[in-house]
């Protein structure tokens, strides 16, 4: 039986909003699904500044209003009922020109019993922005509901080309209510026990990265960012900060989170090692291998072997090099323990051969290459 696509992979979930579908989408491939929310979504239907934004909206006519988020907009409008503005605002929104970001902030603009004038196919703010000033802003009054942060080079460009800007601030996000989960997947990724971190919001990456900062952990795991592990971020919005922070960040073509989980199982697998072993054929993914098609688990030291040795291609590594790559370290028998494990984990002895006095190989194939 063929292994699935994400098996024995360790792929790290950092959203709070849709997470379980999220973690679903993975485990259905097989992935082991870490879940460390990042962040808390606190919805406004109180807050003095959404009524004052609202109250701005329905004492003037409008000319346009963005929606940016499908649960933020339907969020306005069910405060709004509360505060029974919902009547006025769906009167002056209709008077407007309404421009819904993406599918869901026009499945909302829909609901409320609105029309959209026009969406951008790339689902970007970038895309609303230029479209708003080839169109001409100058005096127009402009509502701009955010998406849980502020939208600061969105609203002043805005404000520069001679509108009047309203910003409507429907949700926001903050740390999250227990930080426990968060640091123990930090803590995870850091142990190299994290093959893959998705992001599924811009607050999610930056509070990642702030927390990271504030317990000390930020070089170390920014370095590990960088390189060991895969980063997988919906849009270009969400790895805004990731990206800033010097972290490279691959996307969907489209910002969906089915199409962050499908280019996620095309991508991490593609990072596999790949290696024909004493007439084996082997991959080594974050936490597993897989042997002719079969799903080995291999625990932490084991594995820290394997990789050292199949990096070596079948050339001799001694001791102290194995040693020193062993989690924690430890003495010289350490390894020798960590060998016969190894062995174990394969199924087959002979994958991994002793050089008396010199150390130890794998018996790679002469066409065994890595991938």
């Amino acid at each position: 039986m063929t292994a699935a696509p994400l098996a024995g992979y360790t792929v790290g979930v950092t959203a709070a909003r849709r997470a379980d579908e999220l973690g679903a989408l993975l485990e259905r491939k097989g992935a082991t699904v870490l879940h460390g929310p990042a962040i808390r979504i606190v919805p406004l239907p109180d807050d003095t500044e959404l009524l004052a934004a609202t109250r701005a909206v329905v004492e003037e006519p409008v000319d346009i209003a963005v929606a940016t988020t499908g649960i933020g907009f339907r969020g306005w409008f069910e405060a709004a009922e509360g505060w029974g503005l919902a009547a006025r605002l769906l009167g002056r929104l209709s008077a407007a020109r309404v421009l819904p970001r993406g599918p869901k902030a026009k499945g909302a603009v829909r609901a409320a019993g609105l029309v959209e004038a026009w969406s951008p196919e790339g689902e970007s703010n970038a895309e609303l922005l230029d479209h708003l000033l080839r169109a001409g802003v100058a005096g127009k009054r402009v509502a701009v509901q955010l998406h849980g942060e502020p939208l600061p080079d969105f609203t002043s460009t805005l404000r520069e080309a001679g509108a009047t800007v309203i910003e409507v601030p429907v949700y926001r996000w903050t740390g999250p209510a227990d930080p426990g989960p968060l640091e123990r997947l930090l803590d995870a990724v850091l142990a190299g026990q994290v093959d893959a971190l998705t992001f599924t919001s811009a607050p999610a990456a930056a509070s990642v990265l702030r927390t990271a900062r504030a317990t000390g952990r930020y070089d170390e795991l920014v370095a590990l960012l960088r390189g060991d592990v895969l980063v997988v971020g919906v849009g270009a919005i969400t790895a805004g900060p990731l990206v800033a922070a010097g972290v490279p960040v691959v996307q969907p073509a489209r910002a969906r989170i089915g199409a962050l989980a499908r280019e996620l199982t095309l991508q991490l697998p593609a990072r596999a090692t790949r290696l024909s072993i004493a007439a084996r054929e082997v991959e080594l993914r974050g936490q597993a291998v897989v042997v002719d098609g079969e799903l080995r688990p291999v625990p932490p030291a084991p594995m820290a072997v394997l990789r050292v040795l199949a990096a070596a291609r079948g050339r001799v590594v001694s001791r102290r090099d194995l040693l020193a790559a062993l989690p924690g370290g430890g003495e010289e028998h350490a390894v020798e323990t960590a060998i016969g494990r190894l062995r174990t984990a394969l199924g087959e002895p002979r994958m991994v051969a002793t050089v008396v006095k010199r150390g130890y190989r794998l018996a790679t194939d002469p066409a065994g290459v890595a991938v």
